[in-house]
């Protein structure tokens, strides 16, 4: 009976190895801090709430830089089709997929000498706070820090026209058609200084609405671009006025004043 018991036994140096392994392979406890920290109700808001502004933030930089974008109108040279301090909303497809066409209202960058060579608000003068905030606020387009640094003007003359003023009629003739350019105030001549130009390939003649307060290619022609705006300047075609309200409507280019202009002989 005492071997038989003996061998019934459990050895103690068997038992021991087996209680150290069944707490090795213990499953941890649900009940950590990220779950607790999961089910807190203002941390999840604010989890969503990031996710949800990280996601509108890269959308609005992919639509800013491949599709629209706005601009604040910098100066009084479209009155009055476009108000100084305007918002409008520019279409950045035009030129690169969409063409451009005559009277057009164009955004495009300082071709050169155009805009005075030390504007007289850098982002140099401003703080790191305040170049921070207003970079977040043009990412969702409330804000356009740039706008001083580019014009806003009519697409007169395209490639390979010939554009002059004036006619017996004080119109301005494109490819020796008048047009009737119902877009100028009544009594604005529709321009001062007379010329005649031919618009080289891939350029543009650029002229404001306001004609005595608008230097436009007209102005240029002492530069070494000769007055004419390169295609690769422009930003894209401003199609409405979004701000302030009170100004909302779309901007036309006025097809009917240009359909009797026949296309360029050379």
């Amino acid at each position: 009976m005492t071997e038989l018991g003996f061998d019934n036994q459990p050895d103690v140096a068997e038992t021991e190895p087996r209680r150290r392994r069944s707490k090795k392979t213990r499953k941890p406890s649900k009940n950590t801090w990220f779950s607790k920290l999961k089910k807190n109700v203002f941390v999840a808001f604010f989890v969503d709430l990031l996710v949800i502004v990280g996601a509108a933030l890269i959308l609005s930089l992919l639509v800013k830089t491949f599709l629209i974008r706005s601009f604040f109108v910098p100066s009084g040279s479209m009155l009055s089709t476009l108000q100084l301090q305007d918002r409008i909303i520019v279409n950045e497809l035009v030129p690169n997929v969409v063409p451009i066409q005559h009277g057009d209202v164009l955004v495009f960058r300082d071709p050169g000498g155009w805009l005075p060579a030390d504007p007289q608000f850098t982002t140099s003068e401003q703080s790191p706070l305040q170049q921070a905030s207003e970079w977040f606020l043009s990412a969702f387009g409330f804000a356009a820090p740039d706008s001083s640094q580019h014009l806003v003007k009519r697409a007169i003359g395209l490639p390979g026209d010939h554009v002059v003023c004036c006619n017996t009629k004080n119109q301005i003739t494109i490819n020796g058609v008048g047009i009737n350019e119902v877009y100028l105030d009544k009594g604005i001549e529709a321009s001062i200084p007379k010329f005649d130009v031919t618009v080289p390939a891939h350029k543009l003649w650029m002229m404001g609405d306001n004609r005595p307060s608008s230097a436009d290619s007209r102005f240029h022609t002492d530069l070494p671009s000769k007055g004419f705006v390169d295609e690769s300047y422009v930003v894209g075609r401003a199609f409405v006025i979004s701000w302030p309200i009170n100004h909302w409507r779309w901007l036309d280019n006025f097809s009917d004043v240009f359909k009797d202009v026949p296309q360029p002989k050379n």
